[in-house]
């Protein structure tokens, strides 16, 4: 059996191609985002002081990012119904 080795890309390279359910519905990326940048940020898990600050920011700021024809997008280990929380 032959294993594939995964790896972060870095810097100037594309990012991998997923589908993933979230708190706005189901997405392709980057399909669903072409012609836009994205910024794409993670945090470890809700529901700590400094995460929740930063998706707060984040969202306070989102139409302003809209302005310039950029969308969010964030990550974490944890689930759909956890973040709704």
């Amino acid at each position: 059996m032959t294993e594939t080795a995964v790896r972060v890309p870095l810097i100037g390279e594309d990012a991998p191609r997923f589908e993933a359910e979230t708190t706005q519905g189901f997405i392709k990326f980057p399909d669903d985002f072409l012609g836009k940048w994205v910024i794409f940020f993670s945090h470890p898990a809700d529901f700590t002081p400094v995460c929740t600050t930063e998706f707060i920011t984040f969202a306070s700021m989102q139409k302003e990012f809209q302005a310039m024809n950029c969308e969010l997008l964030g990550l974490s280990i944890d689930s759909t119904f956890s973040h709704i929380a």
